[in-house]
């Protein structure tokens, strides 16, 4: 595997860290701009971690390797220094970055090596919530990205969203509920609500559902975690909207949050790989 770090924003400090799966030989396939392309936001509840940190430059190498994609993990600003939606802001700078350098360059790895038709957006917790949030936002400026690009897919693990009223078995817990939102609220500095589409887009009417722009998104979701229900309810409104496009869902049975990230040698968190690696390499 090969990585680099690269600057997008001096102003700001947003930047990346690219990866770039081994060659196979002298074919033509890697040497033709034929590798889909994964930009993937992390987790952390919009508070911690980083594109740098360990577990996640472990597992883009893993994802990297195996899916055989050029990927660009997002280091976003955080709050509460940078409250939402600063990481949104960043996180669609970033996004645009990598579409104008699949383009045009000069970033040769998504110049050279990048296929800009196959584009997806992925991310844990946090990150998921921001993958489904370009999607969103490209979907309302037209459906497409700087250059004409067109996002391919959305791949959600374990995604963090939440809203005012439970969904499905959802906790009913008072005290659990209160301490989610203080944390929402905490993360935006009280600019939006629980209910806001930002962070429960089953708040959103059908028609918003249907300007999503990509055509396939995946879900997955982890039996013990709080948000696995409202990860459900995302894949089943988003069927119902008359959106159009496929949605897929994978469950890991007994396992909490994100649990791939934490034990990434265990067969649950192989078996999850190879259902990532599969949807990002499916033509």
């Amino acid at each position: 595997m090969t990585s680099k770090d690269v600057g997008i924003d001096r102003s700001t400090g947003v930047g990346a860290r690219m990866y770039l799966p081994p060659a196979k030989g002298a074919g033509k396939k890697d040497l033709a701009g034929a590798l889909p392309v994964l930009v993937f936001f992390h987790g952390g509840a919009f508070v911690i971690e980083s594109a740098f940190t360990a577990k996640y430059h472990d597992y883009l190498n893993k994802v990297t390797a195996k899916a055989r994609v050029v990927a660009v993990s997002v280091d976003y600003r955080l709050a509460p220094e940078h409250p939402v939606p600063t990481a949104y802001d960043d996180s669609w700078q970033a996004l645009n970055w990598v579409a104008k350098n699949g383009r045009s360059g000069p970033e040769p790895w998504l110049r050279d090596r990048g296929n800009m038709s196959r584009l997806f957006l992925a991310g844990d917790s946090a990150g998921a919530n921001i993958a489904h949030n370009m999607a969103m936002r490209a979907g309302k400026d037209g459906g497409q990205l700087e250059g004409g690009v067109a996002i391919t897919g959305i791949l959600l693990l374990d995604p963090y969203f939440w809203g005012k009223n439970p969904v499905g078995a959802e906790t009913t817990d008072p005290a659990r509920r209160r301490q989610y939102e203080a944390t929402w609220s905490f993360i935006c500095d009280g600019k939006y609500g629980i209910d806001d589409p930002l962070v429960d887009p089953l708040s959103m009417p059908a028609p918003e559902w249907r300007k999503l722009a990509c055509s396939r998104v995946a879900v997955t979701v982890s039996d013990l975690d709080d948000f696995k229900e409202r990860g459900k309810a995302y894949a089943a409104a988003l069927r119902d909207s008359g959106w159009g496009g496929e949605v897929e869902e994978y469950e890991t049975a007994g396992e909490v949050h994100v649990y791939f990230l934490d034990k990434p040698s265990s067969p649950k968190s192989a078996k999850e790989l190879t259902f990532v690696a599969g949807y990002l390499s499916h033509e």
